[in-house]
């Protein structure tokens, strides 16, 4: 895999089709290979060019870092591949680098796609956020089993999880592959946002599509909606039956919601 040095870090990156690119920006704890299950090749085949990146922190023990750090390094990796403005779709944490990317530098982006996304926090998440550190923080360390059951069930739906077969197969997939809390991801966590951000996010004029997962339990829709009325330039879209991961739940739903928004273009 490539990599960029970028503000004094390295970036692993991935560059996959061709055409116009389009920048896809991963949340918390997690590679840009994720979004080569669905995403990529679905995007490929509509014609775009896909950049998928490890964000800070993911690939080393980097610490005391900001969104805006993991903001100027996305920008920083644009302008090494001398991409231009381009398209953008971020999850979760990847959301919130994509939306201050879109206020801090408009002029490389010309459309954003936000999943899993908020301007502000609630009661609920700021005490699943503030639980989680203090776990993370500490020497304890909870069976593999047990963190895959609590994982499951904060990211997916109702729907995956009544189904025997759907989230045994998740259930596999945690157990088998934990996620090592290093420094570095530890370092991602303390990035929940700080006040309300909805009043900044007036400012953006780049055309965005807002994607809620209706069942998300980690990031609830309406924290996704108020967003979209946030933005001037925004569109509400709600996908039915999925949770947190919900572009790995429902990724034809989407995929097609991505293919579609980045086909009409912008002004």
């Amino acid at each position: 895999m490539p990599v960029a040095a970028v503000n004094g870090v390295e970036i692993p990156y991935q560059d996959t089709g061709s055409g116009e690119p389009v920048v896809l920006v991963m949340g918390t704890a997690a590679t840009g290979r994720v979004w080569h299950l669905h995403q990529v090749p679905a995007l490929v085949n509509a014609g775009y060019r896909v950049i998928t990146f490890d964000n800070r922190g993911v690939a080393g023990d980097e610490t005391g870092f900001t969104i805006d750090d993991l903001v100027a390094d996305t920008a920083a990796l644009v302008e090494h591949l001398g991409l231009g403005p381009c398209r953008f779709a971020g999850t979760s944490m990847g959301a919130q680098v994509v939306t201050e990317l879109a206020l801090a530098r408009p002029d490389l982006v010309t459309q954003a796609v936000l999943m899993a996304t908020r301007g502000r926090s609630d009661v609920m998440r700021r005490a699943m956020h503030d639980a989680e550190l203090e776990l993370r923080e500490s020497d304890v360390r909870l069976p593999a089993r047990y963190e895959a059951v609590v994982r499951a069930m904060e990211n997916l739906s109702p729907r995956t999880l009544n189904d025997d077969k759907a989230v045994q197969d998740w259930l596999d997939l945690f157990t088998m592959s934990p996620t090592i809390w290093t420094p570095g991801l530890r370092a991602q966590l303390h990035l929940d946002i700080a006040g309300n951000r909805l009043p900044a996010y007036r400012a953006i004029e780049v055309p965005c599509l807002v994607i809620g997962f209706a069942d998300d339990v980690r990031l609830p829709a309406y924290l996704a909606r108020e967003v979209a009325d946030a933005i001037p330039s925004a569109r509400y879209l709600e996908i039915a039956d999925c949770g947190h991961y919900g572009y790995l739940e429902r990724p034809d739903e989407v995929n097609a919601a991505l293919v579609t928004f980045f086909a009409a273009g912008h002004p």
